[in-house]
């Protein structure tokens, strides 16, 4: 009688499941990759996020440390909890033996570290058998990244295996740092759900109330995503007679000061920050225009849903969108400047036959992503890695 062959185990660490294309990645691989072949498994520092929900039931997964939501409504209870998270993660970090034996019971073959902040975490795993996979998703040179870089140039040289999340990401790290000794490695596209995304997108019709040109962004609300400066461009169409409205999906540090900003300008009806969405598509598909504003990004997953929802996109021209976005094809890349969004907009809202252009390329999207050779080359890879531990 045959033995038979054994799965490969395969652990995700990821630190919680905040609503972002990291996670939808991380999703789509515990969702598609073989299950016959690999055991997957899944350890979250934080159980926080508006996909804590969404992980598959198959996947068995460990949590270090609650989440927020699960956090007292007192304020003084709630800061000492905060700190007492905060203790026991660094008590696990600087022992990973507890979590490693105790909590996750680590007997994986491969660990995957799904950003640069993971990569401590995989790389200090007591589990010494396991052959290591760092992915990055991010611009190297993104200015509020930089006081981590010195210690990401020291852990990319040990991972068993590198993945880029965009090739921008990588041709940016090999010009910067052409003396850091890369481990093997490959550039892997973000994977997109597309029959399920079309699902999604036809769940329901927003309401918009107004006849006037719609806008939506979605994004952390984060400093480096450039919601003030696209607020900025707002202000100044509406007041030089181009009226619109602009809905902003999504949640996070920056929303008190874009709700202050919104006061200021007087924009706060037309400027309408929705929060967080568990399905912000059917926003996407039904409004004119998408927009993204970002001072930096890796390859946004957003960006290619629009593109399958045949939205029109205005977006900065950074990180991995180039490589998704032709200017004046099928979107329209700016630079990370308020009067450069200001124009971008006026010219979609009286450039009939411009935006007719775009609309027309756009029915060809669905062509440039295929998932399966995604899922197959990260299949490989851990194959190939898994067979080295035997």
């Amino acid at each position: 009688m045959m033995k038979k062959k054994q799965k490969i185990k395969v652990l995700f660490r990821h630190r919680s499941m905040e609503m972002g294309g990291v996670e939808k990645v991380l999703l789509s691989m515990l969702n598609n990759l073989n299950r016959d072949k690999f055991d997957l498994r899944l350890c979250l520092n934080l159980f926080q996020g508006e996909l804590r929900n969404e992980i598959p039931d198959f996947v068995p997964f460990k949590t270090l440390a609650a989440g927020k939501e699960d956090f007292s409504k007192n304020p003084l209870i709630n800061k000492f909890q905060l700190a007492a998270r905060a203790i026991k993660l660094w008590l696990y970090r600087k022992f990973p033996f507890i979590p490693d034996h105790f909590i996750l019971k680590n007997d994986a073959d491969i660990e995957i570290a799904t950003g640069y902040t993971m990569f401590s975490d995989v790389l200090n795993s007591s589990n010494k058998k396991s052959k290591k996979i760092g992915w990055f998703h991010s611009d190297i040179t993104y200015p509020k990244l930089q006081p981590a870089v010195p210690l990401i140039l020291k852990q990319i040289p040990q991972f068993d295996y590198f993945i880029w999340g965009s090739q921008q990401a990588k041709d940016i790290f090999s010009e910067k740092h052409p003396t850091v000794s890369l481990p093997e490695n490959q550039v892997i596209l973000n994977a997109i759900p597309i029959e399920e995304l079309k699902q999604k997108a036809s769940e329901f019709i927003p309401d918009f109330k107004t006849s006037d040109p719609v806008f939506v962004t979605v994004g952390r609300l984060h400093s480096r995503k450039g919601h003030h400066l696209l607020m900025e461009a707002h202000a100044r169409l509406l007041k030089d007679g181009f009226p619109h409205t602009i809905f902003v999906i999504g949640d996070g540090e920056e929303k008190e000061n874009l709700e202050n900003q919104a006061k200021k300008l007087g924009v706060k009806d037309s400027f309408i920050l929705l929060g967080s969405l568990l399905n912000p598509y059917p926003y996407v598909k039904n409004a004119d225009f998408f927009i993204m504003p970002s001072e930096s990004e890796g390859w946004p997953l957003i960006i290619a849903d629009t593109l399958i929802l045949q939205t029109p996109i205005i977006s900065t021209a950074v990180g991995g969108i180039p490589e998704m976005i032709t200017h004046e094809k099928n979107g329209y890349l700016i630079p990370y400047e308020t009067e450069a969004i200001y124009e971008a907009m006026k010219e979609f809202m009286t450039n009939k036959m411009l935006v007719s252009e775009i609309q027309e390329h756009l029915k060809d999207s669905e062509k440039q992503f295929d998932n399966q050779i995604i899922f197959d080359t990260v299949e490989n890879i851990i194959t190939k890695l898994a067979e080295k531990t035997k």
